[in-house]
């Protein structure tokens, strides 16, 4: 996973941010069109008699502009409303974990495994290992088998926080109170990072997310030692 500067979205780690980035790309390109057909009338306007009476009060061109607009929010919603679908699935998860947001840090339950619980503190600048990313790493991962469906239930000890990581298409609040619930399916092995993306005080930047996605073997073994310690 490549960490230089870049534009766009991060990398797709999970179906559901590849089908956000389609989404977004079939936007963008509806978004083109219109901006290239709406500067070619604009150019016909200052160029040609376009602006005579007899061509703007056409009844076919006035009927044009009414339906072609709703064509195109079709165009848009429904591979919209079908993400939408999707990300609100939830059908019999591998694994269900507890994220907990607290200030200024998160603390996560494997509610599957007896006692499986542990906070997660960003890592400070002077204790970094040489390859880790500063204000990104924490102490303790959330670690998770890759390909498996992940629950997530989410909520706050204090105030307002929220759980989001780009690369697998998750940006869901932590409210005081109320349990919110989503849902993931890594697709390939690796770290993947996220920030609180809620103002939550005056530490808000400090409170990471790392998710390391790894093979089931490793995941088992991973979550004994935890058991252990």
């Amino acid at each position: 996973m490549a960490y230089s500067a870049q534009l766009g979205f991060q990398d797709a780690a999970s179906p559901i941010m590849e089908e956000l980035l389609h989404l977004h790309d079939h936007a963008m390109m509806v978004v083109f069109l219109i901006s290239v057909f709406v500067l070619y009338i604009i150019t016909l306007m200052i160029t040609t008699s376009l602006t005579h009476t007899s061509t703007m009060d056409a009844q076919a061109i006035e009927t044009i502009w009414t339906i072609l607009p709703a064509i195109i929010l079709i165009l848009i919603a429904l591979p919209s409303l079908r993400i939408l679908y999707l990300m609100d699935e939830i059908n019999n998860p591998h694994l269900t974990i507890k994220a907990l947001g607290h200030q200024w840090y998160w603390s996560y339950e494997y509610t599957d495994y007896e006692d499986l619980m542990f906070d997660s503190y960003m890592v400070q600048t002077q204790s970094l290992l040489p390859g880790s990313l500063r204000l990104l790493e924490v102490d303790n991962h959330m670690v998770v088998p890759v390909t498996s469906p992940t629950r997530m239930l989410i909520s706050a000890e204090d105030v307002l926080h929220s759980w989001a990581l780009p690369s697998l298409g998750i940006k869901t609040d932590a409210i005081p109170g109320r349990l919110n619930q989503t849902t993931f399916t890594t697709s390939h092995p690796g770290l993947f990072y996220g920030q609180c993306s809620e103002i939550c005080g005056s530490n808000h930047s400090f409170m990471p997310i790392v998710v390391e996605a790894t093979t089931l073997n490793d995941f088992e073994t991973w979550s004994s030692l935890m058991l252990q310690s």
